[in-house]
């Protein structure tokens, strides 16, 4: 295959599958500005459990929730990107329930996020800073 060839046929072997998945993580990374916070603030709870020494329990719970942002963005942009692909810049009330639903996807796994966060958190924060109420 030259420079210039697009691919058509499936992968040849993992290699070839691996340089496909780090394009599209390298895309979602440049172009989808809300994964970029995602992964700042992923990052945030990654230095603060370091920073708390949490417990092997607290680091899976963080890492689901990391996670279950993360699967959510890359679904709505798939979804955003296939619904582009099929009714391009017009409106089409099928078009906005299919993004909206896919965003509400979004939002439902970052508040369970912001749920974990807090449970896991705040009672090591109060334990660090020997806050008594």
């Amino acid at each position: 295959m030259g420079l210039n060839d697009k691919q058509v046929n499936k992968n040849r072997n993992f290699f070839q599958s691996l340089v496909h998945a780090l394009d599209g993580v390298y895309s979602l990374v440049s172009t989808e500005r809300n994964f970029r916070k995602h992964i700042i603030l992923a990052a945030i709870a990654v230095v603060m459990g370091i920073w708390l020494r949490l417990s092997i329990n607290e680091w899976l719970w963080i890492t689901l929730a990391i996670f279950v942002v993360v699967v959510a963005e890359v679904l709505n942009t798939i979804v955003e990107a296939i619904v582009d692909l099929i009714v391009g810049h017009h409106y089409h009330d099928g078009a906005k329930k299919a993004k909206d639903v896919a965003a509400g996807g979004v939002l439902i796994a970052a508040c369970f996020a912001v749920v974990i966060g807090c449970l896991i958190f705040i009672p090591e924060l109060i334990q660090k800073f020997h806050v008594h109420l």
